[in-house]
């Protein structure tokens, strides 16, 4: 009986002393989850001019919360699973991280993220040094592919349906990436050059080309390549895509986008890919659904039964969420983009938060969708005091007889 007891003690104190880690690492966690927002916050600063801005830096705060999030929520896991059964075995402990500066990201942190593009553009001077030639754009160019797409393999994902290839870090250490990640390292490479380059969203792709005061220039072929294929590859020669007919006259009509912009798009892109995770079990299920449905709905019960929240995958629910809350960063007017930021934190069942996002997405909306929006908004209300008052029950604040 002794024997029994003692181990009971020391597996208690075993249970205790991981609680104790798990605790710690949460907290880690979640400071440097909250630390790289207020860093990617800092550098997309309206206070700051946007050649000022890193794009490298910006996604690698984005990834770094991202990182912590999932990180966090493993540690909440393994912390149920503790609760939940005594005998449970320990588990492993992954990296630990105290600031967002020590924290790795596929084995390095954001400094070394960065030097490993430094360490790129050294690659393309050694390819130019090799060439024996001056620093002719056209050569700068094509020594950038070479390096790129040859030493180093990159490519462009043809379907991105993996979120973690839309991830600055991943692409950089797996070589495959979504168009506008493929761009962005492009830029930040060419601005280690001090080669200046901008681009544009043109349908699906977004295309680049270096800044310069004579556009027809981009589109004289030479060696069989114009400066315009070269940089944006076979998008330009492929009829499917609105680049092979661009012009030098057609390339000046379309807007240059800031590096907010740009930063914007691969927001907008990670939120669409973890909304379609999330909504993986309600196929076809939009953002904007239950809008209809609650407009089309003429009776009570019908409105409160189309009102009912599907269940959606909730660690991928959250990181759409949180790429949202960096999107209204950069445009905090957006009408459109705060009712899709509502209607998530609705489909969260944080039907308070939806409220107050909602109603100030009203304020903004044209009149035609604010009258949508109204009698949603009004069902929300009904829902928040209901789950309230449900909530008031559990904890026994509230007695019904």
């Amino acid at each position: 009986m002794l024997s029994v007891n003692f181990t009971l003690l020391v597996l208690d104190c075993s249970i205790s002393f991981v609680h104790c880690n798990l605790n710690l690492s949460a907290e880690n966690n979640s400071q440097v989850a909250k630390s790289a927002r207020e860093r990617f916050t800092q550098e997309i600063s309206f206070q700051s001019k946007d050649k000022d801005i890193s794009l490298a830096k910006a996604l690698l705060y984005i990834a770094a919360e991202d990182e912590a999030f999932l990180a966090f929520n493993k540690e909440m896991d393994a912390r149920s699973l503790l609760n939940e059964r005594r005998t449970a075995s320990v588990p492993v402990k992954e990296e630990e991280w105290d600031s967002v500066e020590k924290m790795l990201l596929a084995g390095k942190n954001i400094t070394e993220w960065l030097c490993e593009l430094d360490n790129i553009a050294r690659e393309v001077e050694a390819e130019l040094v090799s060439r024996d030639i001056g620093c002719h754009l056209v050569e700068v160019l094509d020594a950038i592919n070479v390096v790129l797409f040859e030493s180093r393999g990159f490519k462009r994902s043809p379907v991105v349906v993996d979120s973690k290839y839309s991830y600055l870090h991943t692409v950089l250490s797996t070589g495959c990436g979504s168009a506008i990640l493929l761009s962005i390292i492009y830029i930040e490479v060419c601005r280690r050059l001090n080669l200046t380059i901008v681009g544009s969203r043109v349908g699906e792709d977004f295309l680049i080309w270096p800044q310069m005061g004579n556009l027809e220039e981009l589109f004289k072929v030479t060696s069989g390549h114009s400066l315009f294929a070269i940089v944006n590859g076979r998008c330009v020669e492929d009829p499917r895509s609105k680049a092979s007919d661009l012009t030098s006259n057609s390339l000046l009509g379309l807007e240059i986008a800031t590096k907010r912009d740009i930063i914007g798009i691969s927001l907008a892109n990670l939120i669409r890919l973890h909304w379609k995770r999330a909504s993986r079990s309600s196929h076809g299920l939009m953002l904007t659904s239950p809008l209809r449905h609650v407009h089309n709905a003429h009776k009570k019960h019908e409105m409160s039964q189309n009102l009912n929240v599907p269940l959606l995958r909730q660690r991928d629910l959250r990181l759409a969420i949180m790429a949202s809350e960096r999107l209204l960063v950069l445009h905090p007017h957006n009408w459109a983009l705060r009712r899709d930021h509502g209607m998530m934190l609705y489909y969260n069942r944080e039907y308070g938060e939806a409220v107050q996002e909602l109603s100030i997405c009203m304020a903004f909306a044209p009149e035609e969708e604010a009258q949508v929006l109204e009698p949603f908004v009004e069902k929300l209300h009904l829902l928040r005091l209901e789950s309230t008052w449900k909530s008031m029950e559990h904890a026994g604040h509230v007695k019904v007889p």
